[in-house]
């Protein structure tokens, strides 16, 4: 038998993490019998090699920031994937300053998400336009679904043209289809059963996976990085399935006068302060209900019906997430424009004739104005 002490300092065979047996969701997560083999490993290691299937991990943004700082040194082809559904929410602000010299490509993930007849020529230019405001320098930039197989081949190309003999970083935050991507890259550039089956893996960095490709060079799976600036970071795990779309969301449009207020669950708060009357189109999750009301009554209305009439989250999981704070936005006269909730989804401000809007939301998440995307 392995005894405690023994076992807090052994690490894994294939990725170098240390073992631990309490959290599945964390690294190095091994089921405490598999700790008895003279070269356990840890159980996304044992995914990979046994199922070529990567499990998505999370790192908090200080560890990530570490991790990303060890970029610059190398020769790699960093591939940097972001939520087209949470797309300021999901991508890494300050990436230029940790990879150096070395190319980006940034897919596009989830772009199934959107009403279909979508122009995609237009969503590309929205994403170049909206990636240099954001200082990221990029390659290419490759529109994709891994979940529903759609431009795959376009990533797959994309990283072929950029690549040459790099390895390639995989960065992400969680929740934007990471481990789907990194599997299918994992199928169709390395012959895992060969090369995992036979050698310790070449990685030994203790917070990301080395995966061999039959170059000889690497794909470096980086954990998932943990924004909290995200509503998706910071709700319960059971709020998720209605708060992540999985299929095409559909357009919601509202007509308002000034002085109404419509409530998304018990998540967030859209109060239309001053303006002439116009029309509002949302665009979040098909789960999730919406729930006008005249602003008088809004603070009233969510008091007494709060996790019940307004729902997700319920009363009991509210006292986990942190208090709403007000956000006042000014949206300008003949401007297209969305107001963007992270993790929630946005509402594109349909009227010419400008409008005051407040939106509630808990604290740090991340509120803003943006070009339309749609």
């Amino acid at each position: 038998m392995i005894n405690r002490q023994e076992e807090d300092i052994r690490s894994c065979a294939g990725c170098g993490v240390k073992l631990q047996t309490e959290a599945t969701d964390k690294l190095g997560y091994v089921p405490a019998a598999a700790l008895e083999k003279e070269l356990p490993i840890c159980q996304r290691c044992f995914r990979i090699k046994n199922y070529n299937e990567a499990a998505s991990i999370a790192l908090d943004q200080d560890d990530f920031l570490r991790l990303l700082g060890g970029i610059a040194g190398t020769k790699s082809l960093v591939v940097h994937i972001v939520d087209l559904f949470d797309f300021e929410g999901s991508l890494i602000s300050g990436l230029q300053r940790f990879v150096g010299n070395n190319p980006v490509l940034l897919v596009v993930n989830k772009i199934d998400l959107l009403p279909k007849g979508i122009n995609p020529n237009r969503l590309l230019n929205w994403v170049q336009k909206q990636t240099k405001k954001e200082g990221l320098k990029v390659v290419d930039v490759v529109l994709c679904s891994a979940k529903r197989n759609i431009g795959f081949e376009r990533v797959i190309e994309s990283i072929g043209r950029h690549r040459g003999d790099r390895d390639v970083y995989v960065v992400g935050a969680t929740n934007v289809g990471k481990s789907t991507l990194i599997n299918r890259l994992i199928r169709d550039y390395s012959d895992l059963e060969r090369e995992l089956t036979t050698s310790r893996y070449p990685g030994t960095t203790l917070d990301a996976v080395h995966i061999p490709l039959d170059d000889g060079k690497e794909i470096i799976d980086t954990p998932g990085i943990v924004y909290k600036h995200r509503l998706t970071e910071i709700v319960p795990r059971d709020v998720l399935g209605a708060l992540l779309p999985d299929k095409p969301i559909k357009q919601l449009v509202y007509q308002l006068n000034a002085g109404q207020t419509l409530f998304f669950g018990a998540l967030a708060r859209f109060d239309f302060i001053d303006g002439d009357r116009q029309s509002f189109s949302i665009y979040i999750s098909n789960a999730l209900q919406v729930h006008r009301t005249k602003l008088e009554r809004a603070d009233e209305l969510f008091a007494e019906h709060k996790g019940e009439l307004l729902a997700p989250p319920s009363r009991e999981q509210l006292e986990d997430i942190p208090a709403w704070t007000r956000h006042r936005l000014n949206i300008r006269r003949g401007t297209d424009t969305d107001i963007f909730i992270s993790g929630l989804g946005w509402i594109h401000v349909n009227g010419a004739s400008g409008a005051l809007i407040d939106i509630h939301a808990p604290k740090g998440i991340r509120v803003l104005t943006r070009d339309a995307l749609i």
